[in-house]
């Protein structure tokens, strides 16, 4: 915790703030829908999404987390475009971090889309580095 910042799961209360967040943010596309990812993830025994919460309640910050027992990752990883450069992205990467070695999962990993320069800068400045890989998909 911050001081100004404390960090919470995902309650079904938070589901529209949290997605508005997400779309203020830029981080919904048109294949990601985000009911289903928070259905998919929150508060699941593999995956939840912690809430960056200001004093007053209000949601400033999300960081969805999850593993396959042997890789834990990292998404929707969001700061309210009024509070960015507050340090509150790197309380909740460090928030995800620890849920995750609290599972003793002992690797993190993300996606960033290759356009999104300044997100890979935040990552860099935080500790994170690239790690050269060819990603495969196939929709079902």
């Amino acid at each position: 915790m911050d001081g100004t910042l404390s960090i919470r799961p995902f309650a079904e209360a938070d589901r529209g703030p949290v997605k508005a967040l997400w779309l203020g943010c830029g981080l919904v596309v048109p294949y990601n829908d985000p009911d289903a990812d928070i259905d998919l993830a929150a508060g699941r025994e593999n995956s939840d999404i912690l809430l960056g919460i200001l004093p007053d309640g209000r949601v400033a910050a999300t960081a969805m987390v999850g593993h396959d027992g042997h890789r834990g990752w990292l998404y929707y990883v969001a700061v309210d475009p009024a509070y960015r450069d507050t340090g509150f992205g790197r309380i909740m990467v460090r928030a995800g971090e620890d849920w995750l070695r609290a599972r003793s999962i002992r690797k993190a990993q993300l996606l960033i889309r290759e356009t999104n320069t300044a997100v890979r800068a935040f990552y860099e400045r935080i500790g994170w580095s690239e790690s050269p890989r060819t990603v495969m998909e196939r929709w079902l």
